[in-house]
């Protein structure tokens, strides 16, 4: 009789494990782990008004932007949605709390364009700066907005032997010369930059941000393992910070730090990056783009980093324009980015168009 009532017992509490496996366990894992909601509304930090309420220069300001798709806006729901066009105006849904904060509403004579090419890597910023990018008239000062480097970390995504441009695997000993050289193309690359402006610019760089919270596990984002990648992902914003530190006129936008809890560990409540106002997915199918929310909360960081730099353009209005100097903008080489867009896609034939199977409910 005793070892009946002992094996029911352990039939039982058998039972129960399994029941609290299937009911606790599979749930928990799956918001844990595999649940990631993108969310709805506004994202990102509050914008003052004050800075919008009067025009900051009546003079010529030109918006640049260089780099990959993040500025290209690839993952934005349209092409209003992508940060660059929300910098230079409003789109037509915008939220309440952003109506009126946008570069238009303070500069009446933006002119603006985006040679940014998705799926480019630091050494094509720098062949599109030094032979498609034409210096601006002599009365336009110009507010840039770039970000170069993502891509050199994570193409080809593991299916290729790691290589400059393409680091992806690499152990932190090999990629030193790749993170070395890296250091001096963006150098030449901000200087190239600031010379095609004589009257002046502002450089707004954007750090990369990790779709892994800081945890390193790339599995967690469908990628192969790669044990060196936060080390070296780390050695590359240390590079942006230390470069932009160089010129007076180049501000780092913290879109690493930005973008902190809303990878792929966002529903884990128990890390140290875990966002209680707003614990959702920034990151759009491909995981290295940003999703239309993120895309708002890079324009909120830029916007701010451009409010802070405000007074540079405030003291264009002390400046007395020259004349004879105003004459329009060569389109030329913006219409020439294009043929290198098809060139660079040609060159990504082949690599994995990564889906994230992750519920983004």
């Amino acid at each position: 009789m005793s070892t009946k009532k002992t094996s029911l017992r352990l039939r039982r509490r058998l039972l129960f494990s399994i029941a609290l496996i299937v009911f606790v366990g599979v749930p928990a894992y799956v918001e844990f782990k595999l649940r990631r909601p993108v969310g709805d509304g506004p994202a990102g930090p509050a914008i003052d008004a004050e800075p919008f309420a009067s025009t900051w220069t009546d003079h010529r300001v030109h918006l640049l932007g260089i780099g990959d798709s993040v500025t290209r806006g690839l993952g934005a729901k349209s092409n209003s949605h992508s940060y660059f066009e929300r910098l230079r105006v409003n789109p037509k849904d915008e939220w309440p709390d952003m109506e009126g904060k946008h570069l238009t509403a303070v500069l009446p004579n933006l002119s603006a364009s985006n040679v940014a090419i998705s799926g480019s890597t630091s050494l094509d910023h720098e062949r599109i700066i030094e032979t498609e990018l034409e210096p601006f008239p002599d009365d336009v000062f110009g507010l840039v907005v770039m970000t170069s480097g993502g891509n050199d970390l994570i193409h080809s995504y593991g299916r290729r032997p790691p290589e400059e441009g393409a680091m992806y695997g690499a152990s932190l000993e090999q990629s030193q010369p790749w993170i070395d050289a890296f250091e001096s193309r963006l150098s030449r690359m901000l200087r190239s930059i600031s010379d095609r402006f004589p009257a002046g610019c502002q450089i707004f760089l954007g750090d990369i941000y990790d779709p892994t919270d800081g945890v390193g596990d790339a599995p967690s984002i469908f990628l192969p393992d790669w044990p060196d990648g936060l080390a070296i992902h780390a050695e590359y914003n240390s590079v942006i910070g230390r470069v932009a530190n160089q010129f007076d006129h180049v501000h780092v936008v913290p879109l690493h730090q930005t973008f902190l809890g809303h990878g792929s560990h966002c529903r884990q409540f128990w890390r140290s990056t875990y966002e209680w106002n707003d614990p959702t997915y920034w990151f759009y199918t491909n995981i290295e783009d940003p999703n239309d929310r993120g895309y708002d909360a890079i324009r909120r960081v830029s916007l701010r980093a451009i409010v802070d730099q405000r007074h540079s353009l405030a003291a264009l209005n002390e400046q007395t324009p020259e004349q004879g100097l105003e004459k329009d903008i060569d389109p030329a080489s913006v219409d020439r980015v294009g043929l290198l867009q098809s060139e660079i896609e040609t060159k990504l034939v082949g690599m994995p168009s990564h889906s994230n199977l992750a519920s983004t409910d």
